[in-house]
């Protein structure tokens, strides 16, 4: 959130993608072939780099997936994009991320209030970030994101990509009707 601001500035999930230099660079001269590169790495380096950084929940599985095909660094980078892509549409939504685990949420939420310099509580009464120390509840939560991560993991493998149309034709340029 930091980073990002008033996420209203941002028409699109690409929009988010370009601010912090995770889309391609594109090189084409006239009517030539695109030539796509590595990334533009443009925008905000530090959140670029904490991007690169995540994968949670079921997007570990996406991971593996793309790393077996083309190597750790191109699977890191899908990754980073795909969660600013998914950040831009929960921010714009005003949703919570559904494999989120509450109790590690809350324990980094107060660290970082902590080191932000918000006071401690002191007493008996305990905080939202207490339930991460009860081990029950802290294994609930990580199996339920594992089976997150399988049943992506199942969407992948059957997954079956469609054929390209077959009776549409690219425009031809240069002629008019």
């Amino acid at each position: 959130m930091a980073a990002i601001g008033d996420i209203s500035r941002f028409n699109s999930p690409q929009k988010l993608v370009s601010y912090f230099g995770l889309n391609p660079r594109v090189r084409q001269s006239g009517l030539g072939a695109a030539h796509h590169g590595r990334i533009s790495k443009i925008g905000r380096s530090h959140a670029r780099a904490m991007l690169v950084e995540a994968a949670p929940g079921p997007l570990h599985a996406f991971f593996v997936r793309i790393r077996a095909r083309r190597g750790h660094q191109i699977a890191a980078v899908a990754v980073a994009r795909k969660l600013t892509v998914l950040c831009w549409h929960l921010l714009t939504k005003g949703e919570d991320y559904l494999w989120a685990r509450p109790a590690l949420v809350a324990i980094k939420t107060r660290a970082m209030q902590l080191q932000a310099g918000h006071p401690q509580q002191k007493g008996s009464r305990r905080g939202p970030a207490y339930a991460y120390n009860i081990k029950a509840l802290r294994d609930r939560e990580m199996l339920i994101a594992a089976q997150a991560e399988q049943s992506y993991e199942r969407l992948v493998t059957q997954w079956k990509p469609r054929r390209p149309k077959t009776g549409a034709r690219a425009p031809q340029l240069g002629k008019t009707k």
